[in-house]
Parts: C-alpha cells; structure tokens; sequence
C-alpha cells in the first residue's frame, strides 16, 4: 500500500497540444467562446423554462436537467483548460485532478442516460398522444432523472476508484487536456487489461444500449409522424424530434469513438480532438440547436424579454 501511495505525484502535467505551441492562440479563442455561448445559453434554457409556465411539461423538465449538465460538466473542465493554455506551467494538482475526472465522468454517464430518457418521452408524446399525461406524469418524470443521476454518479465512483487505485510510478504526463480515464490508465506502470475490459464493458451499457434504444424509438416516431395527415402537424413534430436526435447523434457519436475505439498510435491525437468536441463544442450545440430549431422556447424567450420590457417602461412611467 505505501509503495503505491508513493507512487502518486502531487501533480498532473496536462499535455494537450503543447507539442504544438502554434496551436494555443487558435484553441483558446475556441474554447473561451464555447464556453461563454454554453453558460449563458444554459443558464437562459433553465431561466426561462422556470419562468414560462407554457413550458412546465415533461420534455423542457428534462431539458433543464440536461442545461445543468451540460453548465456543470464544461464548468469542472473548461476553466483549467484556459488556464493551462496561458500558463508555461500545464499542470493541475492531484486533489484537482480527482475531482474533474469524478465529476465529468458522473456528468458525461448522467447525460447518457437522460438522452435516452428524453427519447422515451417524444415516443409517448408522438406515438401515445391521449395517454401522454397519464404515463409521463411529474412523479415519473422527477423518478426518471433522478435515475439518470444516481446511475451516472455510482459508474463515476466505480470507475474514478478504479483508475487511480492504478500505480503510477512516479509517471505524472496526462497527454490530454483533462484528466480522463483511458489518458490515465496510460500512465499505470502495471499492467490495465482488466480496467480497460471493464472500460469497455460499461462504455456498452452507457453508450450503445441506450444509443440502440434511442433509434429503435425515433424508428416508431418516424412511422407515426408519417401517419400524421397534415403537412404542418409533421413538419413540427419532425422539429422538435429532429433537435433531440441531432443532439444524440453528435453526443453519441463522439463519446462513441473516445470510448470504445480501439487503441493505437494513430489514434492519439484523434482521440484528444474527439473528446474535445464532445466536451466543449457539443455542448455549445446543444444549446443553439434547441434555441434556434425549437418555436416554443423562441416564443418563451419573446415573452420573457416583452415582459422584462413592459414593466421596466411601468416602473419608469410610475416612477
């Protein structure tokens, strides 16, 4: 036992692409305006879904819930990110590095789960119309993302424990920008065969089976939206699916490729991208595509400012 703890270092050197220092200026402007559009368009999503009463229902419920993912997970590895890139010194401390790997691995297996989540509640309300209130009624709604959290929680305690009960020899060179599990099991001077089957065995249950039953959904959305006998009933109900199925399959696709890929040299730098797009620019998207694709937060978002507008012009008449 002491001579693992002996071999963890006080520290991480977080490499990223400091092997390519032209590249720093570039991915810090990225990062920066990622990371502003994804707060305040988070942050806008769950106000207004708060304020509206239109949108107390089921699916902007949900919604919200995936804006606070995706506001904390960029917020536990964005910062530090930004701060690396200005700083000749790329590291982050030990206690530093357990917390982020924690807390966007708990974040990222939570967001897996929901999205499914958020597909089984289009199917109900496209393919059971009359008993939509009835089955997706607020107890089941608040029991089905508490779900999502528990479990995603749980796979980040197994899986952190996992990885840093790994020795590592003194080796302290994280070549990411985050600290992530399969760019720490990189580091183990024992041998992670195990960890990486396990690895891979939970990546098939937060990703691919929740992915599969996605689409085996929206394969019943779509026959029914075909069903719908007018144009204007279908071109709505394809919106508002198609920005929920957008969403997956840049969330899906991403993790899919970080996290059951195969490993080789040549995958390195790919791997690190990937990540990246998944962690910061699909977030980002996330919110511009259920803003700019969907006419109810739009019209939320009309009357909230109209709103705003309205009593500031009372107050200043009374005033």
């Amino acid at each position: 036992m002491n001579k693992v703890n002996e071999s963890v270092p006080w520290e991480f050197i977080l490499l990223g692409f400091s092997d390519r220092p032209w590249l720093e200026l570039p991915l810090f402007v990225i990062f920066l305006v990622s990371y502003i559009l994804t707060i305040f368009g988070n942050v806008a999503i769950i106000i207004v879904a708060h304020l509206d009463t239109k949108l107390h229902t089921p699916m902007y419920f949900f919604l919200t819930n995936l804006s606070v993912l995706d506001l904390c997970y960029t917020t536990s590895t964005v910062p530090q990110m930004l701060v690396n890139i200005c700083s000749t010194w790329k590291g982050i401390s030990y206690g530093g590095c357990v917390v982020q790997l924690f807390i966007a691995l708990a974040l990222g297996s939570t967001e897996c789960i929901l999205l499914a989540i958020m597909s089984f509640d289009r199917f109900v309300a496209i393919c059971r119309p009359l008993h939509y209130s009835v089955i997706m009624h607020q107890g089941l709604c608040i029991q089905l993302a508490a779900a999502s959290w528990i479990s995603g929680f749980s796979n980040s305690a197994l899986q952190s424990t996992l990885t840093l009960e790994m020795p590592l020899c003194g080796h302290k060179e994280v070549d990411h920008f985050f600290c992530e599990v399969p760019a720490l099991l990189k580091l183990s001077c024992a041998d992670t065969t195990v960890n990486e089957a396990e690895l891979f065995f939970i990546s098939v249950i937060f990703l691919l089976i929740p992915l599969t039953l996605i689409l085996i959904s929206y394969g019943f959305i779509t026959r029914a939206i075909l069903r719908i006998q007018s144009v204007e009933g279908r071109r709505k109900a394809f919106g508002t699916c198609g920005s929920h199925l957008i969403v997956v399959l840049l969330f899906y696709g991403t993790a899919t490729y970080m996290y059951l890929q195969l490993p080789s040299p040549a995958s390195k730098d790919r791997g690190k991208a990937v990540s990246l797009f998944y962690g910061i620019i699909t977030p980002m998207l996330n919110r511009l595509i259920y803003t700019l694709r969907n006419k109810d937060v739009k019209g939320a978002f009309k009357r909230l400012v109209l709103k705003v507008f309205l009593t500031k012009n009372i107050r200043n008449l009374a005033a």
